[in-house]
């Protein structure tokens, strides 16, 4: 069946709302080329001091390698502890399965400064804030509905004739999982691994309440930097923050495709 044409006002709608979100590109990348000492748009002049500036500071430097790592843990043991659990919702189908998922998917609808708040009083019990496990802990509650959600989806759309094939060739549980169903799981796999991997990188405000003078992340970094020196070096940074983003999206549509990755 041919696919119905988009209509021409449906278009400039579209059109209008990526420029709407892409507003603040206009002023943070001039801001980021400023040779001025403080925040002012348009920049006096013009200059590249800031994005060396960047490598120059050594909080910065030092936030972005806790924050990488931050997110690589994360994005591992989402996909560590998300995959059996989606396997397990999905095929097993275990009395309660939508219940149990929708319980698992809750903290996404929880206001992110209250669950903050909320992981900041149960943290301190335990002598987990400002630490690197207890941030690996917050974000995993942010994460793991997300890994839920994308692998649990991609499950769901792979052809189960296939499982039963292998299985009824001989191939023991465990045989067909690692060589069936995980290559077919491939994008669902790489999309949950980029998305987790943003997720954790990104956020600031579980952070906010996580993090102190003893270990702190790079967007955390980032507020302070505002909040004590209105210069141009936050707006170089996010320029390339917005760079490394579009990297990974690129490289999951390239890879796995997004239609293919989030879209049932």
């Amino acid at each position: 069946m041919d696919e119905r044409p988009i209509a021409p006002a449906l278009k400039v709608l579209a059109a209008l709302m990526f420029l709407f979100l892409l507003a603040p590109l206009v002023v943070v990348v001039p801001i980021s080329f400023s040779g001025d000492r403080y925040m002012t748009f348009p920049p006096s002049s013009w200059s590249t001091q800031w994005y060396g500036a960047i490598f120059a500071d050594g909080r910065m430097v030092g936030a972005f390698w806790t924050s990488l790592a931050l997110a690589a843990v994360v994005t591992t043991l989402s996909l560590a502890i998300g995959l059996p659990a989606a396997y397990a919702l999905v095929r097993l189908k275990p009395r309660g399965a939508e219940l149990l998922g929708s319980l698992f998917t809750a903290a996404l609808l929880l206001p992110t400064i209250v669950l903050g708040l909320a992981i900041l009083i149960v943290f301190a019990r335990f002598g987990l804030l400002a630490t690197f496990p207890g941030l690996v802990a917050a974000h995993l509650v942010v994460t793991l509905p997300y890994a839920l959600r994308v692998l649990s989806t991609a499950l769901s759309t792979l052809p189960i004739a296939v499982e039963e094939a292998a299985a009824t060739l001989g191939a023991p549980p465990l045989t067909v999982f690692r060589r069936v169903t995980l290559p077919m799981m491939r994008s669902g796999l790489i999309g949950t691994a980029a998305l987790c991997f943003l997720v954790s990188f990104d956020e600031v405000v579980l952070s906010l309440f996580m993090t102190g003078p003893r270990i702190a992340t790079l967007p955390v970094a980032m507020y302070h930097r505002v909040e004590q020196q209105a210069d141009p070096l936050v707006a170089a940074l996010s320029v390339l923050l917005v760079v490394l983003t579009l990297a990974v999206v690129l490289v999951v549509d390239r890879s796995a495709g997004l239609a293919k990755t989030f879209v049932k």
